[in-house]
């Protein structure tokens, strides 16, 4: 698919994002006491009126939508996008610019597109299935970007929640350094975490904690536009979305691995 249209929508809500940025801006609280201010609103807006406008009758379903579709409706959507236009409020209002805005498109319960764009550090990153994933930076030339290969031992790098890092995350980390002997650790706000999996910075990012589908589905298509894979942590299989439920479950975005996971490697000798 190609990408131009959904970039330059993303480029419009985060040059709207930074002009409040820019200025004080009042902090409010959902229901879920998660942070919300101008900037998700006129970001949503943005983004909803030109989908709506260039791709007329694709549902629309976003983090900051009035109301979300319930499940009787949204389980007839064989197609659609899925929207955070402000993930990382919280990194938003620290002002240290790890904010993303995230436009995906869903079929199935797979994302099959994405375009996660930093409007702070002018980081671009996108791709589609059978079209390869790609990152610009500061305005330059897009460079194809490809997923490390995941080492069976030394030296691993990780990324993780600047904001989340639970204690399941801390123990996991820690069966790691004891699985590997040298793990680096760089800590990053919002769907970035995803995209430094996807151009190579880093080859493993555990979240065992929890996020919605929302959070996760642009950077989850580059990731595997760029070869990499977000396994549930729990089945061992791809993260799926447009669950009757939209929060997702704990999950490991990794690069490349030489053969299956342990999970399909087990079920594959059991089913032998």
């Amino acid at each position: 698919m190609q990408l131009d249209s959904i970039r330059s929508i993303a480029r419009d809500a985060g040059t709207a994002i930074m002009r409040v940025y820019a200025r004080e801006f009042r902090v409010r609280r959902k229901a879920d006491r998660s942070p919300l201010t101008d900037a998700d609103s006129i970001a949503h807006r943005i983004i909803v009126d030109a989908l709506e406008a260039e791709y007329p009758g694709i549902p629309i379903l976003s983090e900051e939508s009035s109301e979300i579709a319930p499940y009787s409706v949204r389980r007839g959507w064989t197609r659609y996008w899925l929207v955070d236009p402000l993930d990382g409020t919280k990194e938003f209002v620290k002002r240290n610019g790890q904010f993303t805005v995230n436009i995906a498109l869903v079929e199935n319960g797979c994302p099959v597109a994405g375009v996660v764009y930093a409007p702070a550090r002018d980081w671009m990153y996108w791709g589609s299935v059978g079209d390869g994933a790609f990152k610009s930076a500061g305005g330059g030339e897009p460079v194809q970007i490809r997923c490390a290969m995941v080492p069976e031992s030394g030296a691993l790098r990780v990324v993780g929640s600047k904001s989340h890092l639970s204690t399941e995350t801390r123990e996991y980390l820690k069966a790691l350094r004891f699985q590997y002997g040298e793990v680096s650790f760089v800590a990053m706000g919002s769907s970035l975490k995803i995209c430094l999996v996807a151009d190579g910075s880093a080859e493993l990012y555990p979240r065992l904690a929890p996020t919605m589908e929302w959070d996760t589905a642009a950077a989850h298509a580059v990731l595997i536009a760029a070869g990499g894979r977000l396994l549930d942590h729990g089945t061992g299989y791809e993260l799926r979305y447009n669950k009757d439920n939209l929060l997702n479950g704990w999950f490991v975005a990794e690069g490349k691995r030489l053969g299956s996971s342990p999970r399909q490697q087990r079920d594959q000798a059991s089913a032998a």
